[in-house]
């Protein structure tokens, strides 16, 4: 895969705010298919586009990708001869043993893709379209929930009866700025929600009747008091623009202070087992090359290692 479809792929997963690992060779010794300058993205499902080294390598690169996503932290991996692994350990880099044929060697930076916050905003009013505005320009997805034909570009617009299929979670603010046409059906589905923020623009007499409303619906003091009214940061008197500001400042505040997160990347449990040739580990479930023995599965991390268990499995631990 060229590099210029790489960037495409890239752009098209991060547009569709799908999870993924960049993965880069930053230095290669030769005998290795990988060479610096090589690159790859790798999906939480294990799917790998474009090329990083051989049958050895990628496995190592596959299990690590995992790890990437599910931490967030990105780091090197040395990839080489157990000899040789002592002397590049250092802070941020992971050390694999390469015991395969090839006596080359690899360092691959793995950094994580990961999708920004997602907002959802209901209502259409002035600081509704400024604070999507700001919002977009921190690249975090918006959705705002209203009639507004001509919204930001890159923000979704949906109806409040599309609430179930924004998939609002723990790390999801919620801003409720609707001017009084429906504050209380959107803090009803809010407040039933795990929205980690639920913001109210209104004055101190309109949260009151709104608050009245929801407590004769049933919803508790405990529920009630998960409404920030008025959202955003205490800027003092200021105009609809500048509550935006203020709101997506709270939000900033709650971001770096980890309540809100981007969507987190599914990789499932990550189950390894030991290729008996070589003796690397491989994920069970990204192993490409297995093979039945004794009544069990033994898995392998590349072809090789594979035909030389087929030819001789007594020569092999199991």
């Amino acid at each position: 895969m060229s590099d210029r479809h790489l960037l495409e792929l890239a752009a098209d997963l991060h547009r569709r705010h799908r999870p993924f690992v960049r993965a880069t060779v930053v230095w290669a010794r030769s005998p290795t298919s990988g060479k610096a300058g090589g690159s790859a993205l790798i999906e939480p499902d294990g799917t790998i586009h474009g090329w990083i080294g051989g049958a050895c390598a990628e496995p190592a690169v596959l299990r690590e990708a995992r790890r990437v996503l599910n931490d967030g932290e990105a780091r090197i991996m040395y990839l080489g001869p157990p000899e040789e692994l002592d002397g590049h350990q250092r802070p941020g880099v992971v050390t694999v043993p390469i015991a395969c044929a090839s006596e080359g060697s690899l360092e691959v930076f793995m950094e994580p893709v990961l999708p920004q916050p997602h907002v959802v905003v209901a209502g259409t009013s002035p600081a509704v379209r400024t604070l999507a505005r700001l919002a977009s320009a921190l690249d975090w997805r918006v959705t705002i929930l209203g009639d507004l034909p001509d919204a930001p570009a890159g923000v979704e617009v949906r109806s409040l009866e599309h609430w179930d299929e924004l998939a609002v979670d723990e790390y999801t603010p919620v801003v409720v700025a609707t001017q009084g046409h429906f504050d209380e059906p959107a803090l009803e589905l809010a407040l039933q929600s795990p929205a980690t923020y639920i913001g109210l623009v209104a004055s101190a007499t309109r949260a009151e009747t709104v608050v009245g409303y929801l407590r004769d619906r049933g919803f508790t003091n405990e529920d009630i008091d998960r409404i920030e009214s008025p959202a955003g940061l205490d800027l003092g008197q200021i105009e609809h623009r500048e509550i935006a500001v203020a709101i997506m400042a709270r939000l900033i505040q709650l971001r770096a202070a980890g309540a809100i997160e981007g969507v987190a990347a599914e990789t499932g449990a990550m189950i390894t087992a030991v290729d008996p040739v070589c003796g690397m580990a491989v994920d069970t479930v990204a192993a490409r090359f297995t093979l039945e023995h004794d009544g069990a599965t033994v898995y392998f991390c590349c072809p090789g290692c594979l035909a030389a268990f087929e030819k001789e499995p007594s020569a092999f631990p199991s």
